[in-house]
């Protein structure tokens, strides 16, 4: 009696699939790119599974779901902004901000959420500065750069919720397949 080779790749391969979907839920709940994972994840399990589920219609999906996250991402902070008032150039200043504070937040000593405090941070105090320098009132600052947190908060939820969507649609379709 020898190995099924076959069997334990198999198992493997869909062990690290359901590793790839947990992995890209946790990264979506701190602000980072885990649709990509389910990507990953979706596209091992068509290499296993071929030429059942998933198929390429099911990758195209997938992917035109993560380029969509990753561009709601991308102007969220902008966006906010101005749906608070605030100025086109403080909404630039949000997404710059934003970024910086992301990179920046490494140095906080909160492994993982200080990248996300540090964006949260960053997009507030970019967007209050540039928004403040124009109007010269406070408080209108503050209600603006809120409104850049408020979005990027909005995203994070967008972010778990289409990786779960993702991830589910993922392990039904193999489940039935």
């Amino acid at each position: 009696m020898g190995i099924d080779w076959q069997s334990t790749s198999e198992i493997l391969g869909y062990t690290l699939v359901v590793l790839l979907c947990i992995g890209g839920f946790l990264l979506s709940c701190l602000s980072l790119s885990g649709t990509w994972l389910v990507l990953a994840a979706a596209g091992l399990a068509a290499w296993i599974n071929w030429p059942d589920f998933p198929g390429i219609g099911t990758l195209i999906t997938f992917l035109l779901l993560c380029i969509g996250v990753e561009i709601a991402e991308a102007v969220a902070g902008a966006w906010g902004v101005q749906k608070r008032g605030g100025s086109k150039t403080a909404g630039w200043a949000a997404i710059g901000g934003g970024l910086l504070g992301m990179v920046l937040g490494t140095f906080i000593p909160i492994p993982i959420f200080g990248n996300l405090i540090g964006m949260m941070l960053g997009s507030f105090g970019c967007a209050f500065l540039v928004e403040h320098a124009k109007m010269k009132k406070a408080t209108h600052a503050a209600h603006v750069a809120t409104g850049a947190v408020l979005a990027r908060v909005g995203v994070i939820f967008i972010k778990v919720g289409v990786t779960v969507i993702m991830t589910f649609v993922l392990v039904l379709g193999l489940a039935i397949s």
